[in-house]
Formats: structure tokens, C-alpha cells, sequence
């Protein structure tokens, strides 16, 4: 089932003394977030429903006004939230693109390609919990299902990672030996 709000930012810190924020895409591009009206905002636990006042852009930052936080000491316990949205105001994707709350408990599957001499049903070998930025690309971060502690990091690029079907929450694992 699709998560109707996605994290379209983070709060990184005030502007001016009137409770502006600086905010920092989740996606790297920053017009979609002109169009916000209403969000949440949220770390951990906690959060907080709010309207959206106002939005400009600067140089790799957007300024958003939020409802009801109007000064920069009001603003500072924000600091590091997240900023959610309904879907309709995320980034639109290209082909290819997925959003990382619909690639979150996702089956990892294996279809047993590596050797064509067995054919092996589909089995699930774990399950994506998280996608993290690394150096050469993101990672996915994969919770095995024979041990329910070990987690594991799969690059998710085209040598590793085949189908994604956010309909069936299945991605397709290419090569089992990066699960070890």
C-alpha cells in the first residue's frame, strides 16, 4: 500500500528572526516544494501538523514559512525534522526512480540466476529497511530473514538489483553472494 505523506525535506536551520527555516531537499531538486500547503513535520516519535505560509528558493536551500513557529528560538527545536507531504507534492519521477518510503519493507527476492543449471522458485531473503546515500551510490539496507539481527547493505545498481515492482513490494536481488 502507498504511504499518502513522503519526506520531501529536513529543516537545517533558521532565516532571519521571524521563524523562516532553511530547508534542504530530499530529492536534490527544490521546485516541487513551491507548491506545499500543508505538511508535517516530524523526528522520531514526535510531530506536528502545520500549513505552509510562504516558500522561496536560494542557491541549493529553500526558505519555508511555517504556520504558527514565528522565531528563530521557536524554530530551533525543528532544527534536523523532517518535512512530509502528500505525495502529489514530492518530486515527480523518472523512469526508474522510486521513492525510498515505497522501497522500505520491500521483499529482497532471488530467483536463483546465478546458476542456470537449477531453477529455483523465488525466495524471499530478506527485507529492505532503509536506503542509505554511500560514497559510489545508494544502499540499500537489507534485514536478513534466516537472522532476524543481521542487516546488510546492498548497492542498489544495476549488477545487483533487477526488478523493482513497488505494486507486488518485491525487489529482485541479482547475485546471493553479496548477502554473505
Amino acid at each position: 500500500m502507498e504511504k499518502a505523506r513522503l519526506v520531501v525535506g529536513f529543516i537545517r536551520g533558521s532565516h532571519g528572526f521571524e521563524g523562516e527555516s532553511k530547508v534542504e531537499s530530499a530529492s536534490g531538486e527544490y521546485e516541487h516544494l513551491l507548491k506545499l500547503e500543508e505538511v508535517t513535520l516530524r523526528h522520531g516519535e514526535s510531530s506536528k501538523e502545520t500549513k505552509v505560509e510562504s516558500v522561496s528558493l536560494g542557491h541549493a536551500v529553500a526558505y519555508v514559512k511555517f504556520a504558527g513557529i514565528d522565531s528563530d528560538v521557536e524554530l530551533k527545536k525543528f532544527n534536523g525534522w523532517e518535512i512530509l507531504a502528500d505525495r502529489k507534492y514530492c518530486k515527480p519521477l523518472k523512469k526508474d526512480e522510486w521513492y525510498i518510503e515505497d522501497l522500505r519493507d520491500c521483499s529482497l527476492v532471488y530467483e536463483g540466476k546465478d546458476d542456470p543449471a537449477t531453477s529455483v522458485a523465488p525466495k524471499v531473503v530478506g527485507t529492505i529497511t532503509d536506503v542509505l546515500e554511500g560514497g559510489g551510490g545508494n544502499l540499500l539496507e537489507v534485514s536478513i530473514a534466516e537472522s532476524c539481527d543481521r542487516k546488510v547493505l546492498v548497492p542498489f545498481n544495476k549488477e545487483f538489483i533487477g526488478r523493482v515492482d513497488i505494486k507486488n513490494k518485491t525487489v529482485q536481488l541479482m547475485h546471493l553472494w553479496i548477502l554473505e
